[in-house]
């Protein structure tokens, strides 16, 4: 039985949802947590992307993530300048509501490792490959140095 009566949607439903177990189990939170984590994290990672390459990261991404993403995605002036590990958290922290309890460091280690388990690992390491060492250190540990190690 259809949920939504389109199975294009069901289908990104369930893949969403899919995605926020998965970061909520990492996190020990809840859905609301999950999401707020997957957002913040998200809008960070693209802001600091080329818009090439947060373009293909996006084609990647189911129906409804997608749309997440690129909420109030403003390209120009892309990427942002960031390129220390501590700026990044601190940009994660300014997108995260101030009621979060989840650590902004485990919110991008939880998100990245979910990008890890399904995005394509090609995307991946064009992503990774485009981040600054400190930040690229915070990827699953098959990427954190400079490539994928047992990819």
């Amino acid at each position: 039985m259809s949920l939504t009566g389109l199975e294009v949607f069901d289908e990104t439903l369930h893949k969403t949802n899919t995605w926020l177990k998965e970061i909520g189990e990492m996190l020990g939170s809840d859905r609301r947590e999950a999401y707020q984590a997957l957002r913040a994290v998200l809008h960070c990672l693209r802001d600091r992307l080329t818009i090439d390459e947060a373009a293909h990261l996006g084609e990647q991404l189911p129906m409804l993530i997608r749309g997440i993403y690129y909420e109030a995605w403003r390209p120009a002036g892309k990427p942002e300048k960031i390129r220390s590990r501590e700026e990044f958290l601190a940009l994660i922290d300014t997108r995260l509501p101030n009621t979060a309890l989840v650590n902004r460091e485990d919110a991008v280690r939880a998100v990245f490792q979910t990008l890890e388990n399904h995005v394509s690992a090609g995307e991946i390491g064009h992503v990774v490959q485009s981040l600054p060492k400190e930040i690229r250190a915070l990827w699953p540990v098959t990427w954190a140095s400079s490539g994928p190690a047992a990819k």
